[in-house]
């Protein structure tokens, strides 16, 4: 099955150059960068990502050779495009997939030198790749903190078989505890991502995944409800019949679930769908949330920089193609109104942990809150919450007055975003 569609939008300069307004801002916050790598050994039957296995491309040695040199290409168009290294620090570096770590430990440490070259790496800089339990050994996850990487994002997925078969995830259960061992053993913080709601998987099941997970002491935990989009071969087994997806009940009793355990253990939810030991927050995934800048580098990567966004052609030939002419391989781009933009700051911002500033809210936002305070969906937090003992919060202000979602507002965090984007619902 073919990756999902790219949206549209308008056409990307072939330079890739950004408006003066953009650049201009660009270097408050600095710039986080995402490396796309788009292969995969088999394509699991929910996936819509952008990524190809064996067969899918004229061959993946050959395909990851053009790769290797398309995105040296696309490293240098990003240093003509924004500031140069002593004007723009590099925060966050995030490499995710397919399966970033199918190429050698020693592509991906060339990878972050060459970004790390353009722009002012942080003091504190963090650098995350996603891997498969099964596409790591001790040498390479070494290898990679020796080479600059501070994280390891492992697919878990499931701790049950007849869970990971379903998915079609290939990795043994047992080899997670062996990666995470690895990773840890080579100085690398260590997340694990779990799916819950898989067709056939019991409360009990994803209670054994959970505690397995938790067993395995991680930094960090994401939880993401399983999404079947259209086009993906596990959307033809439903439209078929031949799988039932579960009801809303009982993916709310499975969230609930995981923020009764992972709370007892003593992770905290930092997002919707993220916990972590205190002060170990993916804080690339942070910067997305919270509005900040990003180029994405890669066969249908996205990037932003000051209210301008851009993808990449998705085929990694056309994107090669684009990048060996010396054209940018943006295939198009939007630039946002302040509508847009505030939309999405009330999308995103009501789902952080630290909550959505009132101050910050249209006048149909603000007249929404009564309701959903009643409703049980918010709550009203009067200070920064920075951990503050509660007798040394500084008097509120209308940035300091801040909404905060509760638990069953988590559940119905869309609902949550309408009503205050001043739609009913």
């Amino acid at each position: 099955m073919p990756p999902s569609a790219l949206p549209d939008g308008d056409p990307a300069p072939a330079d890739g150059h950004l408006p003066h307004a953009a650049l201009e801002s660009a270097g408050g916050g600095g710039i986080s960068a995402y490396v796309h790598v788009p292969f995969c050994r088999v394509r699991c039957g929910y996936c819509d990502f952008n990524t190809y296995a064996p067969g899918e491309l004229t061959g993946p040695a050959g395909a990851s050779t053009t790769y290797e040199e398309a995105l040296a290409r696309e490293v240098a168009l990003a240093a003509g495009v924004l500031a140069p290294a002593d004007t723009l620090p590099l925060a966050t570096v995030f490499v995710g997939g397919g399966t970033p770590t199918l190429l050698p430990s020693e592509h991906l440490t060339a990878h972050l030198r060459r970004i790390a070259a353009i722009w002012r790496p942080a003091d504190d800089m963090e650098v995350t790749t996603e891997a498969n339990p099964d596409s790591v050994t001790r040498e390479s996850l070494a290898h990679l903190r020796a080479g600059g990487f501070t994280r390891v994002s492992f697919g878990m997925q499931s701790a049950v078989p007849h869970v990971l078969a379903t998915l079609e995830r290939t990795h043994d259960p047992a080899n997670v505890a062996t990666a995470v061992a690895a990773a840890k053993a080579a100085g690398l913080d260590v997340s694990l991502d779990l799916i819950y709601g898989t067709p056939g998987e019991s409360l009990q099941d994803w209670r054994a995944s959970l505690e397995a997970a938790i067993a395995l002491e991680p930094d960090h935990i994401s939880a993401y409800a399983l999404v079947v989009e259209d086009g993906t071969k596990m959307a033809a087994q439903v439209r078929r019949g031949q799988i039932t997806l579960p009801d809303d009940d009982d993916e709310a009793d499975k969230y609930e679930l995981a923020d009764e355990l992972l709370s007892a253990a003593g992770y905290d939810w930092y997002e919707v769908s993220n916990w972590s030991r205190p002060g170990k927050e993916c804080r690339h995934n942070l910067r997305y949330w919270q509005g900040g800048n990003w180029w994405g580098f890669g066969p249908g990567a996205h990037s932003h920089v000051a209210g301008v966004r851009w993808w990449n052609v998705k085929h990694p030939g056309a994107y090669a193609d684009r990048l060996a002419q010396g054209v940018s391989p943006a295939a198009a781009r939007e630039v946002l109104t302040p509508e847009q933009q505030y939309d999405e700051r009330v999308l995103l911002g009501i789902r952080l942990a630290g909550g959505l500033p009132v101050g910050a809210l249209a006048p149909a936002g603000v007249a929404a809150i009564p309701a959903l305070v009643a409703d049980g969906l918010v709550t009203e937090h009067s200070a920064d919450m920075d951990g503050s003992a509660p007798g040394d919060e500084p008097a509120p202000t209308p940035h300091t007055h801040r909404l905060v979602l509760t638990l069953r507002g988590r559940l119905l965090a869309d609902t949550v975003v309408r009503r205050l984007l001043g739609f009913a619902g």
